[in-house]
């Protein structure tokens, strides 16, 4: 019977304390008084709780990710748009979701791939395979576009984009939130495309970044790291071959980026009589280094046409 007293004491106390403070809106705080427990002594002590209030304007107001270049029918709005690099990067997860369900196995990295860019990284799966989405965020783009089939674009919370194209069907539209893991439709081999499997991009800003510098896609599905820096050389397929795995140097801080040095590489187009040793010899490198970045053999015959990435 007395501890039924208590309570009753107790919550009437604090239903009334709690009313004072919401009139009060000037108040920061709520302030609620907890009588003694011993309620038969006549002098007992009535102790004060005084709680915090965190006013709405005192919490991290969230980025509008649609605030700027959000257009629902170009695949990559930024098309316009200088960027200036190194770019920052950062995230609020320490891993992120599979694309596909089961193991990932990579047939066709980023990088430099039959004399052209691959600007992003092929994941193998059978037409019909769920795909979703390796982070939360809000879809911006969800119809066919062109070599990438029926393609998905999701803008993540921290501007970084990512692609999901070749797919046989699109169970999303556009400005719909999507959650991490969450379906966006089935895989496929829609537009230009060998066989079925999933075209991953990652980009910021229209910027095309190397998507295994920011994601560690083993079964571990980790991000790399908080922050990252990214430099010219994880935005160019030409620093890559496609049919190797890059060394990723994480740069973590600014000024790291900007101590970090490129190799220059420059694109070059193979003209009727060119030998690659006339080529090395012009450009001073051996006729083994231009093979190496091009994974090419010694013996493998020049096409009028053909581009080799030389690394000066």
């Amino acid at each position: 019977m007395r501890y039924i007293v208590f309570c009753i004491a107790f919550i009437c106390s604090t239903s009334l304390n709690f009313i004072f403070a919401q009139e009060d809106t000037l108040s920061t705080s709520i302030k609620i008084k907890l009588p003694n427990t011993n309620l038969f002594v006549k002098d007992a002590i009535i102790e004060e709780v005084e709680i915090p209030i965190i006013s709405q304007s005192d919490s991290i107001a969230p980025i509008d990710i649609k605030s700027e270049h959000w257009d629902t029918t170009v695949y990559n709005p930024y098309r316009n748009t200088l960027v200036q690099f190194p770019l920052q990067i950062k995230f609020t997860d320490s891993v992120f979701f599979s694309p596909v369900a089961h193991k990932k196995v990579i047939t066709s990295r980023y990088g430099w791939r039959r004399g052209r860019p691959h600007q992003g990284i092929d994941i193998d799966l059978v037409t019909g395979d769920s795909v979703v989405s390796i982070l939360e965020g809000i879809v911006r783009f969800a119809r066919y576009s062109g070599g990438h089939g029926k393609t998905v674009v999701v803008r993540h919370y921290n501007g970084l984009e990512t692609t999901y194209a070749h797919l046989s069907h699109i169970a999303v539209k556009a400005n719909d939130t999507i959650s991490k893991g969450g379906y966006i439709g089935k895989g496929g081999n829609t537009g230009n495309s060998r066989g079925s499997h999933l075209h991953l991009v990652a980009s910021f800003k229209g910027e095309y970044i190397h998507p295994e510098y920011l994601f560690d896609f083993s079964e571990a599905n980790t991000i790399r790291a908080q922050e990252l820096w990214v430099t010219h050389e994880w935005t160019r397929a030409r620093f890559h071959n496609s049919r190797r795995v890059s060394k990723v140097n994480l740069l973590k801080t600014k000024e790291a980026a900007l101590a970090s040095l490129v190799k220059q590489k420059k694109v070059y187009v193979v003209k009727k009589g060119d030998t690659l040793y006339g080529i090395s010899r012009r450009n001073n490198l051996s006729v083994s280094k231009i093979c190496n970045v091009n994974a090419i053999k010694k013996t493998t015959p020049l096409k009028i046409g053909q581009k080799l990435v030389l690394e000066l």
